[in-house]
This record gives structure tokens, sequence and C-alpha cells, in this order.
């Protein structure tokens, strides 16, 4: 009786077994949405579909880009949070909704610990101090000096409240004693566009979204807000050689809903894997201002494990909070 009821467990075993090999294999057998939780035009956006594109052309399904953006970026990420957790809908992000959204905002309609499966971190990305040419700053210097000479009255913009481009500004606010007051956005595009009309003097924004008006020489880089010099701007300073020990910087992951199957999963990751190392993708990247991510699946959990444990740190040091 024993022995043939080991039977049957193993060939249940092996039942599962196969069946989750031939998921992976079949998967995905239809179009697969990647929602970015901020608006189009940004640098969000832009790492989204470069990988949407390789997904696409490599799978044989389209993998289509969806733009939900508000309420710094958790529409979005609620909507990922909630869908059928079958791989095919997957969120493509900046940190705040995963790593930063949770010790900022009093209440969130999703756990950003327990809604998501991770599959990848995509890019990392340096973050670029940017000065409207009219400003009378050519450096760190020269802005904490004229912050300094006018208190109150230098606005900066970012892509949102918690958005690490408003985390950047407000460690500065700290570290150099200064008085800057933030402006939000609805995303980061939106806030470069009135960068560009000079509605607002500077910002902080991510390396993708500066570069080519840095290029063009419509608004001035005057700092890296890493700890070393990005490789698209060499000549471009860091924040930390005027203001010792600054540092900020960002990232775009993939995750999907928990409890999406680990076959699935491991598609996702090994796919992704591949496509970061293929030498056009890791060109167009390195012409964004951009690395390829190097951590997949329950490695990239324990990144953002860190990285919340960073942010919220520095969220709560800034005293920034949303109702």
């Amino acid at each position: 009786m024993r022995g043939v009821m080991r039977r049957t467990f193993l060939a249940a075993c092996a039942a599962v077994l196969v069946s989750g090999l031939a998921a992976a294999q079949d998967y995905p057998s239809r179009p697969v949405k990647i929602i970015v939780p901020f608006p189009a035009g940004g640098s969000n956006d832009i790492i989204a579909r470069i990988v949407a594109q390789k997904l696409t052309e490599r799978n044989g399904q389209t993998f289509l880009v969806e733009n939900r953006g508000g309420a710094g970026g958790n529409i979005g990420a609620e909507a990922v949070a909630s869908a059928e957790p079958d791989g095919y809908t997957l969120l493509l992000t900046a940190p705040p909704p995963l790593t930063i959204n949770g010790s900022l905002y009093k209440k969130l309609p999703f756990d950003p610990a327990r809604a998501f499966a991770p599959v990848a971190l995509i890019a990392s990305v340096p973050i670029v101090l940017v000065v409207n040419p009219s400003v009378p700053a050519k450096n760190v210097g020269e802005l904490i000096a004229l912050a300094k000479a006018k208190p109150g009255t230098l606005n900066f913009g970012s892509s949102g409240i918690g958005s690490t481009n408003h985390l950047a500004g407000e460690l500065l606010k700290s570290m150099a004693g200064i008085d800057i007051v933030h402006v939000p956005y609805r995303g980061a595009a939106p806030a470069m566009n009135d960068l560009l009309a000079g509605q607002i003097p500077f910002m902080f924004d991510n390396m993708p979204a500066v570069l080519p008006q840095v290029q063009g020489k419509a608004i001035n880089a005057i700092a890296v807000a890493g700890a070393k010099r990005a490789e698209a701007l060499p000549d471009v300073p860091t924040v930390a050689d005027t203001v010792a020990g600054f540092e900020a910087s960002s990232w775009f992951g993939l995750v999907a809903p928990a409890k999406t199957p680990e076959p699935a999963l491991a598609k996702l990751s090994g796919e992704l894997e591949m496509i970061l190392k293929m030498p056009d993708v890791k060109k167009r990247l390195a012409e964004l201002g951009a690395e390829p991510g190097t951590v997949f699946g329950p490695a990239f959990g324990q990144f953002m494990t860190d990285e919340t444990a960073k942010w919220g740190k520095l969220v709560k040091a800034s005293g920034a909070t949303v109702d």
C-alpha cells in the first residue's frame, strides 16, 4: 500500500514538474502588457520601450508598454499588484512604488514588500543636476551661493513627491544648508518642459532624460549626483566634489504580481539576462548614460529590500510625507 502511495506521489510530482516546464516553454502565448507608472517621455518610458522591443523580437509575442502615471507611481503599481498573476501584466518602474512610497505615503492600496515578484534590475542610471542657461550658476558652489543669497526663492522641479529626483534635491538642501523650494510635477517630462522654458531654474533628473537636452545645449549639466563621474558626461564633476558625502542615483526594475508562476518568472529573468548582454542594447543604454542591470530573480528581491531601507532613512530625514 505504501509502495502504491509513494509511486502515486512521485507521479504527481513528475506531472507538476512537466506542467511547469511546459508552462515555461509556452510562455508567452499572447501579448504581454508592461505598465510604466509614469508619463511617456521620461527615463522610465525610454528604458521600458528598449526592453519591450527586444522581448517582442525574441518571443514572437508583443510586449506592449502602457503608461499609467499618477500618485508617484502608485496608480500603475496598484494596477499590476491587483492584476491576474499569470505573467501577462508586468511593472517596469523607477524606485518610488517599490522602495520609497511605503515610507512616504501614510496609506497605500498595496504592500510594496508583498505585492510583487522580483524579475530583474533592468538598468542603473546617474542622476544629473541641471540648470536653465539663464541661471547665473555654472557649478554647485555657485548654485549654493545663489540659494543662500535668496533663501526660499529658488525652486527646483522633480517628477513627483518622493521620486529619487525629489529626494536628491532634499538631500542637497539638507547637506548644503540651503532653503530651496520643491515643485513636484506629474512626471519628469512636464518638469523638463518647464525647465527648458525657464519656469523653474534647476532640477535633478535621470541621465537618459537630460542627456539629449544637455548635448543640444538647451540646459546646462553642472554636476552628477552619483559617487563618480558619468561616462556620458566625463567633464561634469560630482556634487560630492563640492558637498562631501553627497550621493544619489536611480535604477529601473521589472516585477510581476505576487504569486506569478515561477516558470514565467524564470523565463522572463533568463530572457532579460541575455537581452541586457546584447551589444546593441548595451550600446543604446550607454548612449543614454545608463548601465545594464546584473541582478535577477530573488537577488533582485534582496536588492529592493536593501534599497527600501536606504531610501526610508532619507525620506524620514527629509520630513517628506503624503496623505
